[in-house]
């Protein structure tokens, strides 16, 4: 079976946190959704009829967006995904996003907020697999 990432490692959080970003930081996020959402994990937030991964998944973002707003973040582009112009013609996205936060100790506030953690469940039902890598403003182009 092929390797999933759907959760942050700690040595991947640690690693972050040992670049001392200052500033903002962007978070590509590439994620494949399931068919059939899948809320074994969080059945108190089960809908009463089966729904596709996209449409938890749009019930997470629904859920998530004022906290992140709140935090001093946004969502500042989401786009249908596809296959690579230049990669792997076998990996394909259905959901690209970049989501922008003032610095990453208010991305660290924001996705321990124990009401945004709530909703979260709807992301785990939504996702088959996904990727995300932290952007930071470069001043020059190397």
């Amino acid at each position: 079976m092929t390797e999933r990432f759907l959760e942050v490692s700690q040595a991947a959080g640690a690693a972050l946190f040992a670049q001392n970003i200052s500033g903002e930081v962007v978070m590509l996020n590439l994620l494949r959704f399931r068919d059939v959402a899948d809320y074994s994990a969080n059945p108190e937030l089960m809908p009463s009829h089966p729904i596709s991964g996209a449409e938890a998944y749009q019930k997470y973002i629904d859920h998530t967006l004022p906290f992140l707003r709140e935090s001093g973040g946004d969502l500042v582009f989401s786009g249908k995904g596809g296959k690579y112009l230049i990669g792997p013609q076998e990996e394909q996205w259905d959901l690209v996003m970049l989501v922008r936060q003032k610095s990453l100790s208010d991305f660290i506030a924001f996705s321990s907020n124990q009401e945004y953690l709530a909703g979260i469940g709807h992301r785990t039902a939504a996702l088959k697999d996904s990727r995300l890598l932290p952007l930071v403003e470069s001043k020059t182009a190397t």
